[in-house]
């Protein structure tokens, strides 16, 4: 008998072969769009209701990090399980789908590529519109080495909300959970900065962002130290500078894997970058043994390629211990 946890793990199999296969499908009512216009909608509506005063704009802020989680994950429960009631199959495929466009590790790789390409054929202009489309900072400016150590910088820290991120959510608690925390990500990506517009509004979006990828963030950093061994990259130093450059970041999590990263290519990344035409001083992560190149986005790219694989042979393990201890 197909039982609900068993579903759970198939689709949980079936979502990441997908993304690996055809990567994340650009569909006009995919989640993620979805969940952005419902943000977008919803605090237009708290910002009406809640006094225009930091004390105000914290509660509303507040009440939006509860709210739209909490939203995502009893739909998406609900549903799942009326699925399951009426056919386990419509189950089975509903989950496998929404786990599919959870996760964007081949589009992540692309999107890399769709810089190499470029600048490798010394097309900078290009090289510098490619890497705009994936980055937040200022692109104009960038000369080769700039782009590329921008492109690493995206593949590495992305490797934990694209990747490990998703699939230990997706395989703690199955497609709900996995919306969850995709839900938390895109509320801090629209509301979580430290401007005059979101300052308050936006910090329990922020924090909460932060608690969920606390853990996502260190496996990430010590499965990319493995990863850089199998693929025979310097994973001693990887090693080395994901202990001393982990912390080289004002957000407590998205320095662990651009330092692991680093120590297996051999090369610095991070430092000052330009965002809306305002100069931000950043620490360095990584030693220079070597000067950037071009071809180290594609190592990048084995190394995403291939955290994301050890990271979903742990998590189905850990789907595989809760199936047998829980749905038993």
């Amino acid at each position: 008998m197909l039982t609900y946890g068993w579903v759970t793990l198939y689709a949980f199999c079936a979502g990441f072969l997908l993304d690996l296969a055809f990567g994340d499908p650009l569909v006009r009512l995919h989640p993620i769009r979805l969940l952005g216009l419902g943000i977008a909608q919803t605090e237009t509506l708290l910002r009406r209701v809640f006094p225009k005063t930091p004390q105000g704009e914290l509660w509303a802020g507040g009440v939006l990090a509860v709210l739209v989680p909490g939203v995502c994950f009893a739909a998406v429960f609900l549903m799942l399980r009326a699925f399951f009631r009426a056919s386990p199959p419509l189950a089975l495929l509903a989950q496998s789908l929404l786990n599919w466009q959870l996760l964007s590790v081949k589009s992540l790789r692309q999107a890399a590529e769709a810089v190499y390409r470029p600048l490798a054929a010394g097309d900078l202009e290009e090289a510098r519109r490619a890497v705009s489309a994936i980055v937040g900072r200022d692109t104009e400016w960038l000369d080769a080495a700039g782009i590329t150590r921008a492109a690493v910088e995206t593949v590495a820290e992305n490797t934990v909300d694209g990747a490990v991120a998703p699939l230990l959510f997706l395989a703690l608690g199955g497609a709900p959970l996995g919306l969850l925390y995709k839900a938390v990500n895109t509320l801090d990506s629209m509301v979580g900065y430290k401007n005059e517009t979101y300052l308050y509004f936006g910090r329990a979006a922020a924090k909460l962002d932060d608690a969920l990828n606390f853990l996502p963030a260190r496996l990430c950093g010590a499965l990319m130290v493995v990863a850089a061994w199998l693929l025979r990259l310097n994973h001693k130093n990887a090693a080395r500078i994901f202990l001393r450059d982990r912390r080289c970041h004002a957000s407590p999590n998205s320095a662990h894997a651009e330092a692991a990263c680093a120590g297996a290519l051999g090369v610095q990344l991070a430092g000052d970058a330009c965002y809306f035409g305002e100069l931000y001083r950043k620490p360095f992560i990584g030693d220079a043994r070597r000067d950037i190149e071009p071809r180290d986005i594609l190592r990048a790219g084995q190394l995403l390629y291939l955290t994301a694989g050890l990271c979903f042979l742990l998590c189905a393990g850990i789907r595989v211990v809760i199936l047998l201890l829980v749905w038993r």
